[in-house]
């Protein structure tokens, strides 16, 4: 009920935010001849700085017990390297993201939010927030729309998808920083776009897979190579 009532004030309480037709944020009238693209862009990791704000709080309250610095991040699952180092650190790890504020108080990544911005402005460009909320529901789902209506704005909401499994969402780039994304499809119809984090900047990817090392990378390439 708590969850209920606190999206109907970020959305707007007695009405609907379909109660126009539907607005895409990013189509322009004046289209190219190029190919259009359906773009999904993950949250954590990639617009927003998870590693950084967990480390942060994570050290805020437990700040006589060893910690991992981003430079020796390894592994996608911050819980299961801090169960490594010490057994009871893994729910340690896990209470600091299941608490209230923690994805609504995420800092930007230098960058995401105004590529994002232009993006959407590209002729022939759909694009979406492609989102897993953690299993813990109380605080995550509506902080991760709260998120996304401080930083983009109230019409970014309607992009945003939320859901435990990526390959079922159809789009041609997914930009997301976790390196093996599986699913109920074995084949999805996007080309995982790998976004550098802390976690992956180690591995080595595969001829056929491309890095993103940042949001200051030439993302616009990217996209352009798509719709060739």
């Amino acid at each position: 009920m708590v969850l209920l009532l606190a999206a109907s004030r970020l959305l707007g309480r007695g009405r609907s935010p379909l109660r126009d037709p539907f607005k895409r944020i990013c189509v322009n009238m004046s289209s190219s001849s190029g190919k259009r693209l359906r773009v999904l862009v993950d949250m954590d990791g990639v617009l927003a700085d998870f590693e950084g704000g967990f480390l942060k709080k994570y050290r805020a309250r437990y700040p006589d017990d060893p910690h991992i610095p981003l430079e020796d991040r390894r592994g996608f699952w911050v819980s299961t390297q801090y169960g490594q180092l010490r057994s009871d650190l893994c729910e340690k790890a896990i209470s600091i993201w299941q608490s209230k504020d923690f994805f609504i108080e995420l800092e930007p990544l230098p960058g995401g939010v105004e590529a994002l911005k232009e993006m959407a402005k590209m002729d022939d460009t759909d694009v979406f927030l492609c989102t897993s909320p953690i299993k813990h529901y109380e605080h995550c789902p509506y902080e991760k729309y709260a998120w996304v209506e401080k930083h983009l704005g109230h019409d970014f909401l309607e992009q945003v998808i939320l859901t435990r499994d990526k390959t079922v969402i159809t789009g041609d780039l997914l930009i997301d920083d976790k390196p093996d994304i599986l699913g109920v499809e074995p084949e999805p119809t996007w080309e995982h776009i790998l976004f550098t984090a802390c976690h992956n900047k180690h591995l080595s990817v595969s001829p056929s897979q491309r890095r993103l090392l940042s949001w200051a990378d030439d993302w616009r390439a990217v996209l352009d190579s798509k719709r060739q």
